[in-house]
């Protein structure tokens, strides 16, 4: 059963091959005998996963099952999960019981989805290889001694080692993207305001985007199909009527036109991995779509203009973690001054810490303009690339990572090596677009991934795109070496 996708999964409940209660014993089993390798998971909930499966089964006996009654799946420790432990990855909040439920926590909740666990990540999704995680890195099932890819690494990884079969995350600036496509996994970010950020703890506000990882497009599509929709309780959540994502995804692409960016076909993309993506968009266009090539020109300007609003955003919003009302607190501090220090010292790890200084130094007297400012206005050139292209293709395709997934410790020691593994994917969240990565090839038997950028909203035709790609490959298949 944990070999199931969550469409395969959903099916196979409503005709009775298996209870939710033996497919969620069963993947709990899996993850309690098989997760020490790959440290995927924070908190694992054994209990109200058990009790929410039972809840599934008898709502499936009295006849009011929907299609993801009793389904199970797992939350990136980034969203707030009532009375369950949410972390975010970060000793800061090691002792953190949320009071509350995320929105879309809710949403699989209200569904009927079975929640067995907490995933590992990033500290406070501040990283591209869980590497800084409080709780230890996560391990690629593919290579162990390789980086999942970060921040959404343990979503990516438990998926990948088939303990669950479909995962939430988060992307900042590439953070579903570039874990799918290191762990041969189909990821998406919406458009940014599609998906609630209510619940989510926040690392920089006007980038971060709630997505998934999953095993295909078709999985992703009934995930997104839960998330999506309008929050009055956040304030940058869209009031956009929600389409069904399923019932797109047999549609024909033939005609469809996609841009190629001249910009991500650089130097920056070994050949090897440029081949792959070219052999993916060749079965495109035996699908019947045209290519053509277009230009993106601020694209080089992403990376620097990233690392200035990201920081900038992430220094106010992690300010309320002080060790006073609520998180990690030190140990007899001598006044409220050190109370301060000590507690966010020792609280924070050292990504997170030297991200917070960089965004203080930006938004400080005399440097707002400078930086901050001079960066919000190359996202708008960013943004009008884009919209610029859109007016000519219907869809954009790149690689979405330079390189396969790397070693531990390889860029460990260099902080701007370490950015530069989202050069392909940060310009989408300046630009607030939806963005897909699906397995597409590997190289030296490592996954590549594919990236399909979408016009504001179009998440249907890039998950279209995504599923016609799977139904005429079989990277998506293709399972780590020893997962059986």
């Amino acid at each position: 059963m944990h070999n199931k996708t969550i469409a395969e999964i959903s099916r196979d409940l409503t005709a009775g091959e298996y209870s939710s209660a033996e497919i969620t014993q069963e993947l709990l089993a899996r993850i309690k005998a098989q997760d020490s390798t790959y440290n995927s998971f924070i908190t694992v909930s054994d209990e109200q996963a058990i009790a929410q499966a039972n809840a599934a089964d008898a709502c499936r006996a009295a006849g009011n099952a929907g299609p993801w009654t009793g389904v199970p799946m797992a939350h990136k420790d980034i969203f707030c999960t009532n009375g369950v432990l949410t972390t975010c990855g970060s000793k800061m909040l090691s002792n953190f019981v949320a009071p509350y439920d995320a929105t879309i926590v809710d949403n699989f909740n209200q569904a009927g989805a079975v929640s067995l666990g907490k995933l590992n990540m990033d500290e406070f999704a501040m990283g591209s290889s869980n590497e800084s995680s409080f709780y230890g890195p996560v391990k690629n099932p593919w290579d162990t001694e390789r980086v999942p890819g970060g921040s959404s690494g343990g979503s990516a990884a438990a998926v990948a080692a088939r303990l669950v079969p479909g995962a939430t995350a988060s992307d900042t600036g590439g953070s579903i993207r570039q874990p799918a496509a290191f762990c041969g996994l189909t990821g998406l970010k919406p458009t940014y305001g599609r998906v609630s950020r209510y619940g989510m703890i926040a690392y920089a506000s006007s980038l971060d985007q709630a997505g998934t990882i999953t095993r295909n497009a078709e999985d992703s599509a009934m995930m997104l199909n839960v998330m999506a929709g309008f929050d009055a309780k956040d304030s940058t959540s869209v009031q956009r009527d929600v389409p069904d994502y399923t019932a797109s995804l047999n549609d024909s692409i033939e005609g469809m036109t996609i841009g190629l960016p001249k910009e991500y076909f650089s130097d920056a993309l070994s050949a090897d991995m440029q081949q792959q993506v070219r052999n993916a968009i060749a079965e495109y266009e035996k699908m019947g779509a045209k290519v053509k090539e277009i230009s993106l020109p601020n694209t080089h300007l992403a990376i620097p203009a990233y690392y200035v609003i990201a920081p900038s955003e992430c220094s106010a919003n992690l300010s309320r973690m002080d060790g006073v009302r609520f998180g990690y607190r030190c140990e007899d501090p001598k006044d409220i001054e050190d109370l301060y220090k000590r507690s966010r010292g020792e609280g924070f790890g050292n990504e997170v810490k030297r991200r917070i200084m960089i965004g203080a130094y930006a938004l400080s007297a005399g440097f707002y303009d400078a930086y901050y400012k001079k960066a919000q206005q190359v996202r708008r050139l960013i943004k009008n690339d884009f919209v610029s292209a859109f007016n000519d293709v219907d869809i954009i395709m790149s690689p979405v990572t330079p390189t396969p997934a790397f070693k531990f410790g390889e860029n460990a020691n260099d902080p701007v090596a370490m950015y530069l593994e989202d050069i392909f994917t940060i310009a989408l969240n300046l630009a607030g677009l939806p963005g897909m990565s699906v397995p597409c090839g590997q190289v030296n038997g490592l996954p590549v991934g594919l990236q399909l950028i979408g016009n504001y909203f179009d998440e249907a035709r890039l998950l279209n795109a995504g599923h016609q790609f799977q139904q005429v490959t079989d990277w998506h298949l293709k399972a780590p070496n020893g997962i059986a």
